[in-house]
């Protein structure tokens, strides 16, 4: 079974130029366990709820953007709001009619937060309480991504990227990564060939797309980077002890360490 998953490259302007917030993904994770990732998970039934005030393309423009139906792409972009709040608590909402994405800091804001991991509470329920809109103005489409038939955990995963709002600081509350923090595309991809930053071809071919934006505007300006198009690599090893992932353009991307199981 193939689960629908939404993943945020979420940009800021840094003093060496773009950063994106990355995360390194608990070891015994079921999934990606010690790896390198972006924010992101699979979809929430209920954030496909349609009672949602929206600000911003609609799910139908989504849905175009995405080749899915609208319920799919509703769930995906509330799934990219969603779990940016929840492993960053950066809240991607705003004020339906208009105005400055508020300040989330603060225990209620926190308490509610960790109510949103245990699924006590939805990301609808929580914007209406607060009078809130979802913000998917701040989002932009920049890769899809679907994993390979041969692995047991699969995922159709849509990546958005978004400017860190003004006012707001990614904090480091995933309960599924032991570390993140800020980095340029180039300084995370230097880790990953020396193999201190373990990672996963989806992971290491959107940073070298990213590395070519210098700032945060060229690169929701430049978004996606490529046509839209579902990617699922496939693996080869080239004789000599590498191991590659290849994509459907041919371009291969060499894995520095074995794949997870």
């Amino acid at each position: 079974m193939i689960r629908q998953a939404a993943t945020v490259l979420l940009l800021r302007d840094g003093p060496s130029g773009l950063e994106v917030h990355l995360q390194r993904r608990t070891k015994g994770m079921p999934f990606a366990g010690g790896m390198t990732a972006y924010i992101g998970g699979g979809v929430d039934p209920r954030d496909g709820d349609t009672d949602l005030d929206w600000v911003g393309p609609g799910p139908e423009e989504w849905a175009a953007t995405w080749a899915c139906d609208v319920p799919t792409a509703r769930q995906l972009v509330c799934a990219a709001v969603r779990e940016t709040f929840e492993e960053a608590g950066v809240l991607l909402a705003g004020p339906a009619a208009g105005g400055v994405v508020p300040d989330v800091s603060g225990a209620e804001w926190e308490t509610q937060r960790r109510a949103l991991l245990t699924r006590d509470l939805a990301l609808s329920e929580l914007l209406a309480a607060r009078g809130l809109a979802l913000r998917s103005d701040l989002l932009r489409p920049f890769a899809h991504w679907i994993t390979p038939p041969e692995e047991p955990r699969r995922y159709d995963t849509k990546f958005f990227a978004a400017a860190l709002p003004v006012g707001q600081e990614a904090q480091d509350v995933s309960g599924e990564a032991d570390e993140a923090g800020w980095s340029t595309a180039e300084g995370a991809l230097a880790e990953m060939r020396s193999g201190d930053r373990p990672m996963l071809p989806p992971t290491i071919h959107t940073l070298g797309q990213l590395a070519a934006f210098p700032d945060v505007a060229s690169a929701l300006a430049g978004s996606p980077p490529e046509p839209l198009r579902p990617i699922s690599p496939t693996f080869e090893d080239d004789g000599t002890g590498q191991r590659w992932a290849v994509l459907p353009d041919g371009t291969r991307i060499r894995l520095v360490v074995p794949l997870p199981r």
